[in-house]
């Protein structure tokens, strides 16, 4: 009996897979590390082949700790960062950066190498940017691509297939060349509703090579997620990941689309909504909020609208932050009780921000609001510029209302207005796009950094929306496996799958009367930093 299925996500700094029932419940789970080279300000890289044991050694560990036989896996999904992969003459890597790392061929999704090139490109005006919110970023594959033909012409030359990372992941498990339409249209520019390249951008942007060869080299072939590719796992694949040949694979998704597929498209008799009404706000190093529409909207900032870009048939629109668990880790290790507060967290056996949260909920006096502790402190955690609504990467963070206090409680009061920012940074996320026509009734928050009750609280006052949590422990990975089951047949498409899989968890209210004016006015604080920042530069 083929009882099982298996999602696979390669975060930032991890490889991951988890074995799942095939209707949803969480069987185990396991990770690898994966190393992340920062070589400048800014520049990140990684390598494929490191990725790629990786993903086997995760695999390999979750079927043997839950003690089955791979014959009982039915199929697998995967999902990962929007990262540049370069393959080179016979599947080889090809370096991104210093030619004595020839294994270094990803420029990392945070890397902001191509600033330049992403300017260069927003300057030609081209009507493909309308759908990438009028601003493309530096994150996205096509200025990294001209950043590489510019810096590394002879790379760039040699190389045989760019990749998305998801792509490659199932490149190298099925051998197929496929694309997924969700990384194609979300960083490549590809233009899903229409189903086509536009050959006149690549073009224009100095890329043409691309389109002479028929984008044969970024692919020819795009596929729905969840696309059966090949004929399933390649006999070598299968051996590398201690699974069976054949083992059906679906085309993948970006890390955060997975996130979305895995928590907005419940049903049941006690919550109302669906998955246009929700949404995804997938929380860990970056935040990416994922919003469904019946019909393309355009809001300034905020990228997309793509068509099927995550629910076969639907709009969606991208927004989030670069940096957000990442941002807060950066915020806490700036002050001065951060190490003490660190041996406290080891300690305890927890993480220092899950530790600080802790802390917050025991400094909070009884009947007041934790948000209190924030007052007079006022954070805007852009360190890795704005994303969204601003498309703005060079934006810097700030923060008012530092005293010289160095103690452990005045660490917490900072964490808990680092939160509070992030809250904030949403807010105008969601705004932006309610002016364009886009309702949202429900943020749904996945991700390590959105775990805390703490953080999904703080999330429901500063939004002024009710913030839920996904029933399951790990629904990236469940979005992942939901993947599998549409390639292996067990789920007719994928939107079936998420009614069938997924189920709401927890939700958190948002608090009325006098706090919803109090972050009202530090609503008002932190645009006007904002404004002090842009003003500054």
């Amino acid at each position: 009996m083929k009882d099982y299925l298996i999602g696979i996500d390669v975060g930032t700094g991890s490889a991951r897979a988890g074995l799942f029932s095939t209707n949803g419940q969480l069987v185990a789970s396991a990770k690898r590390d994966i190393a992340l080279f920062n070589r400048g300000p800014n520049l990140y890289e990684q390598a494929s082949d490191d990725i790629w044991q990786a993903v086997c050694a995760s695999v390999r560990a979750v079927i043997a700790d839950a003690g089955i036989n791979p014959a009982a896996v039915a199929g697998l999904g995967m999902d990962a960062t929007c990262s540049l992969v370069v393959i080179g003459p016979e599947g080889r890597p090809l370096p991104v950066g210093e030619p004595e790392h020839p294994e270094r061929n990803i420029i990392v999704w945070m890397d902001h190498r191509a600033i330049d090139q992403a300017n260069r490109i927003n300057a030609t005006g081209h009507d493909v940017l309308r759908y990438v919110g009028s601003q493309i970023s530096p994150e996205m594959e096509t200025p990294k691509l001209l950043w590489l033909k510019e810096n590394r012409p002879e790379i760039f030359a040699r190389a045989e297939h760019f990749f998305d990372l998801t792509d490659f992941l199932t490149w190298r498990a099925t051998g197929s060349l496929a694309r997924s339409i969700c990384t194609v249209t979300c960083k490549w520019t590809y233009l899903g509703h229409e189903k086509r390249w536009d050959e006149s951008y690549f073009r224009a942007i100095g890329l043409a090579e691309l389109a002479s060869d028929d984008f044969a080299r970024i692919g020819a072939d795009v596929v729905d997620a969840g696309t059966a590719l090949g004929t399933g796992l390649t006999r070598e694949a299968a051996a590398e990941l201690g699974l069976m040949a054949e083992t059906p694979v679906g085309a993948g998704l970006i890390d955060a689309h997975a996130g979305g597929i895995g928590t907005v498209g419940w049903q049941d008799e006690k919550t109302s909504g669906s998955a246009t009404s929700r949404m995804a706000y997938v929380f860990g190093t970056s935040a990416c909020t994922m919003t469904s529409t019946d019909a393309p909207a355009f809001v300034p900032g905020v990228w997309g609208p793509y068509y099927s870009a995550m629910v076969p048939g639907l709009w969606l629109n991208e927004a989030g932050q670069s940096a957000a668990g990442a941002a807060i880790d950066h915020l806490v290790r700036f002050h001065p009780a951060s190490g003490e507060a660190g041996e406290l967290a080891e300690a305890a056996g927890v993480s220092l921000t899950q530790w600080l949260s802790e802390q917050a909920a025991t400094l909070t006096p009884e009947g007041t609001d934790v948000a209190l502790l924030a007052d007079g402190l006022h954070v805007v955690p852009e360190f890795l510029g704005n994303r969204a609504p601003f498309a703005d990467p060079e934006a810097k963070a700030l923060i008012a209302g530092l005293d010289l206090d160095g103690s452990v409680d005045a660490l917490v009061r900072l964490y808990v207005a680092g939160i509070c920012g992030l809250g904030y940074g949403l807010r105008q996320i969601i705004a932006a796009q309610q002016a364009k026509g886009i309702e949202t009734g429900t943020v749904v928050v996945s991700g390590g950094a959105g775990q805390s009750p703490l953080v999904r609280r703080l999330l429901a006052d500063t939004t002024g929306l009710t913030v839920a949590a996904p029933a399951t422990a790990e629904p990236v990975l469940l979005g992942s496996a939901m993947l599998g089951a549409v390639a292996a047949g067990l789920q007719p498409n994928l939107e079936a799958a998420m009614a069938a899989m997924s189920a709401v968890g927890e939700t958190y209210r948002p608090g009325g009367g006098a706090m919803e004016a109090y972050h009202a006015k530090r609503f008002e604080g932190f645009e006007l930093l904002q404004s002090v920042g842009r003003r500054l530069r």
